[in-house]
C-alpha cells in the first residue's frame, strides 16, 4: 500500500514541575532531512531522536519541536548575593569619601544593573524524566506514521483511480484503428492519383511502399507495453515497503508509451484520447511526489 510523506503527530507528557510536548511533522523530500527544536536541557539526546527518526520515517522533511511549560523553569535566575554586597560596600565608601548622600533604594536598583549581580542556575538533567520524554517522542512518531498511513490511502485510491482511466482510454483505441488506417491509405491513393498517371504506377511496388508507411503508424506494440506498464504499476504499489520512487520510474515509461502514441496517432480521436491519458498522468505524477 501507498503511504505518505505529510504526516503529523504529537504527545504530551506531564511531570512533576513541568508540562512537556513534543511535536513532529513532515512533508515531501527526495531524501530524509531531519530538523530539531529541543530545549537545551535535552540537547545531548538530539542524536537519539535523530537515530529514532531514521530508523522508522525512511524520507521526508521531517522536523521534531520539544517544548516545555513549567511550574519552576528550565533556568532558574537568582540574585548573586555576595557581589551585590560587595558592590554596595564599595559604593558606599566612595559616597563617604567623596561626601555624597545615597538613598538605599535606589543605589539597589543601581547594583542590580551592574555585571555579574544575577547568575543563572540551569537544572540538572534528570535520567528518568528523560526516559519518559522519549517515550513520548515515540508515541509521536507512531502517531506520524498512522496520519501518513490515512494519507496513503487517500493517495492510492485516488493514483489508481487515474491509472485505470488510462487503461479505459487505451481500450477505446482499437475502435478507431481501423478507419485510421483507411482514412490514411485513401488519403495516400489520392495524393498519388493528384500527381502520376495511374498507368505509371508499379502496383508491387506501390503495396510495398503502403505496407512500410503503415507499419510506422502501427500502434500495436505500444498498446502492450503501455497495458504492461500499467498493470506493473499496479502491483508494484502493493509491495510493503517504499515505492514511491520506483513508481515515478514506472510513471516515466507510461509516459513514453503515450507520447509514442501521440505521435503515431495521425487521427483526431486518438489524439484526444492521447490528451486524456496525458492529463491523467501528469496528475498521478504530482500525487507521486508526496509517496514515500
Amino acid at each position: 500500500m501507498l503511504i505518505s510523506m505529510t504526516g503529523f503527530g504529537k504527545a504530551t507528557i506531564e511531570l512533576e514541575n513541568k508540562k512537556v510536548s513534543i511535536e513532529i511533522k513532515s512533508l515531501n523530500s527526495k531524501q530524509l532531512d531531519i530538523f530539531t527544536r529541543i530545549p537545551n536541557l535535552y540537547k545531548e539526546k538530539d542524536l537519539v531522536l535523530r537515530n529514532d527518526i531514521k530508523k522508522q520515517l525512511e524520507r521526508g522533511k521531517v522536523e521534531l519541536s520539544i517544548f516545555i511549560e513549567s511550574v519552576g523553569a528550565e533556568k532558574e535566575t537568582k540574585i548573586n548575593q555576595p557581589i551585590v554586597e560587595a558592590y554596595y560596600r564599595q559604593l558606599q565608601e566612595l559616597s563617604e569619601k567623596l561626601n555624597i548622600s545615597i538613598d538605599n533604594e535606589p543605589l539597589l536598583s543601581t547594583i542590580i544593573k551592574l555585571p555579574d549581580t544575577l547568575k543563572v542556575e540551569y537544572q540538572a538533567f534528570d535520567e528518568n524524566e528523560w526516559e519518559l520524554i522519549h517515550k513520548g517522542a515515540q508515541e509521536a512518531i507512531a502517531e506520524l506514521i498512522k496520519f501518513r498511513t490515512q494519507e496513503g490511502t487517500a493517495l492510492e485510491e485516488d493514483i489508481f483511480s487515474r491509472i485505470y482511466n488510462i487503461e479505459n482510454l487505451l481500450a477505446q483505441v482499437p475502435q478507431f484503428e481501423e478507419d485510421r488506417i483507411n482514412t490514411i491509405k485513401t488519403r495516400i491513393n489520392d495524393n498519388l492519383n493528384e500527381f502520376v498517371e495511374k498507368q505509371h504506377i508499379d502496383k508491387n511496388r506501390f503495396e510495398q511502399e503502403m505496407i512500410y508507411y503503415l507499419e510506422k503508424f502501427d500502434v500495436t506494440e505500444e498498446k502492450v507495453r503501455l497495458a504492461n506498464h500499467c498493470k506493473y504499476f499496479i502491483e508494484t504499489a502493493h509491495i510493503n515497503e517504499a515505492i514511491g520512487k520506483k513508481l515515478g520510474f514506472i510513471a516515466q515509461e507510461i509516459g513514453r508509451e503515450i507520447n509514442t502514441l501521440g505521435s503515431k496517432a495521425n487521427d483526431t480521436n486518438l489524439q484526444k484520447i492521447v490528451i486524456q491519458m496525458k492529463d491523467e498522468l501528469e496528475k498521478i505524477k504530482e500525487q507521486l511526489l508526496n509517496v514515500l
